[in-house]
């Protein structure tokens, strides 16, 4: 598996700020450039034709059609996944699950739910994917399968000021969501070993969304904010300078679409991503977000190599003479 060095994803001021923006004084402020849909300048409406070849991949039940997968997620986590002004859940995650759905012949039926009832749902067979920022962790491997979707890795913001040190941070008040990396395998962690070494615990403020972790670093009710990289990048370009970023990001891991362990899914969602990637569509979904540094160049499951069908390498685009 390739990981790309992460850097400061660019463009991102061209989301709809007010969506992680509160109006409140002296909070965080953004600016819309689409109002109508909340997308990014750029983005368009627009899905892949199905490829018959990796329909066949899917179980049967699923090639009737008009099928539809059930999709979880907490759209509370920006720019992966959040609500536009009209209430409609969009984000970039939400633009590749979308699209890798539509080779497959399916159709995606979005639920919301709270994010640490995503993975149960998936247990208790009521949902058929988690689509909600899932670090890909060797934990969760235990009982869930991943299709690796976007490079991230976890990232700090504190305001203009601050020098704040995520690798010497005992003593400090670090905002969080509930229930991510960030909340149970960075700030946790890292405030046990500073009792373990005779230092004060790190004051861990836990929220239920990245926003709320934010708007409570930008008004320095903490000291800063651990979140994924994508996440703390999308904050800090809507915070009009009140928040910066604190170090390199670290703990590089993919995001993966959850699954049931050995699901049939699992084989056509990571062929029809394979073909997003080989036939460019994929890199054109992102580009909107500015969130290309991240990409994958290749799908892995579980953060491993996978054999893929020769129908998950898209043909080659006909050249159209069109200068870019």
């Amino acid at each position: 598996m390739t990981i790309r060095p992460l850097r400061r994803a660019r463009g991102i001021t061209a989301v709809a700020g007010t969506l992680m923006a509160v109006t409140l004084t002296a909070t965080l402020t953004g600016c819309v450039t689409n109002e109508e849909s909340g997308n990014p300048e750029g983005w368009v409406d627009s899905l892949p034709d199905p490829v018959p070849e990796l329909q066949e991949l899917l179980p049967e039940e699923y090639r009737t059609p008009g099928s539809s997968i059930a999709a979880s997620t907490n759209p509370t986590f920006p720019p992966n996944q959040f609500k536009d002004p009209h209430g409609n859940i969009i984000g970039f995650e939400v633009d590749l699950v979308k699209a890798a759905a539509a080779v497959l012949g399916l159709d995606v039926n979005f639920q919301q739910q709270d994010f640490n009832l995503i993975l149960p749902s998936i247990s208790g067979g009521t949902v058929d994917i988690g689509t909600s920022g899932f670090s890909d962790t060797e934990e969760r491997q235990k009982s869930y399968d991943f299709v690796d979707f976007y490079n991230s890795g976890i990232s700090w913001a504190t305001t203009p000021g601050k020098t704040v040190d995520p690798d010497d941070a005992c003593g400090l008040t670090v905002a969080v969501q509930k229930g991510t990396y960030s909340d149970t395998d960075d700030v946790q962690v890292k405030s046990d070993q500073c009792v373990a070494d005779g230092e004060p615990a790190i004051n861990k403020l836990v929220y239920e969304s990245a926003n709320a972790a934010a708007n409570a670093t930008a008004l320095e009710r903490a000291d800063a904010m651990s979140s994924d990289s994508a996440v703390t990048d999308y904050a800090i370009e809507l915070s009009d300078g009140k928040l910066e970023p604190a170090g390199e990001a670290f703990d590089l891991l993919p995001f993966g679409w959850a699954f049931a362990k050995n699901s049939d899914l699992v084989p056509a969602f990571s062929a029809a991503l394979e073909y997003l990637v080989t036939s460019g569509q994929y890199e054109e979904i992102l580009s909107p977000w500015g969130l290309t540094d991240g990409m994958v160049d290749t799908v892995t499951v579980n953060t491993q190599d996978v054999d893929l069908p020769d129908a998950a390498t898209a043909p080659t685009r006909p050249d159209t003479g069109e200068e870019s």
